[in-house]
């Protein structure tokens, strides 16, 4: 029997960690569904379309430097907002400041992940993500379409 795809969404606008992550995806084989927005606002509003469509993702990784609606904004909207308050959202950043962290979980963000620099560090973190995620922690089915 084949798992049906994880559908995870990236938040990020730096190509080459868009590309980092894509690659460490395809290299482990984990059966993911990415789609990517390209800052704050654009998650916003892929959000709200695919809530409305019945179809959020139960994983999104979230960058915080990005341009017009940073991370912190993002994920400060997003917990405000009753129908996409539920969401899990994994800060995934390159920041390891001690304040980025704490505002980061004073916004309920559900974890703070530090963004590997190296393909090997990516996989890594990919199997990690799986194991924890999709393997250790029970995310909401309500999501999915019926």
């Amino acid at each position: 029997m084949t798992r049906p795809p994880i559908q995870l969404m990236l938040v990020e606008d730096n190509l080459a960690d868009v590309f980092l992550l894509e690659s460490a995806l395809d290299l482990t084989g984990l059966p993911v569904q990415l789609t990517v927005a390209r800052d704050g606002q654009d998650a916003l509003d892929q959000l709200r379309d695919r809530h409305a469509a019945g179809c959020l993702p139960p994983l999104v990784l979230l960058d915080l430097n990005m341009p017009r609606v940073n991370g912190f904004e993002a994920l400060e909207m997003i917990r405000a907002d009753p129908d996409l308050a539920p969401l899990v959202v994994v800060v995934f950043t390159t920041s390891n400041a001690e304040m980025d962290i704490r505002r980061a979980y004073a916004l309920q963000a559900n974890s703070y992940v530090s963004k590997p620099d190296t393909l090997d560090a990516f996989l890594a973190l990919i199997k990690s993500l799986e194991a924890y995620w999709f393997g250790v922690a029970s995310l909401p089915r309500s999501y999915a379409p019926n």
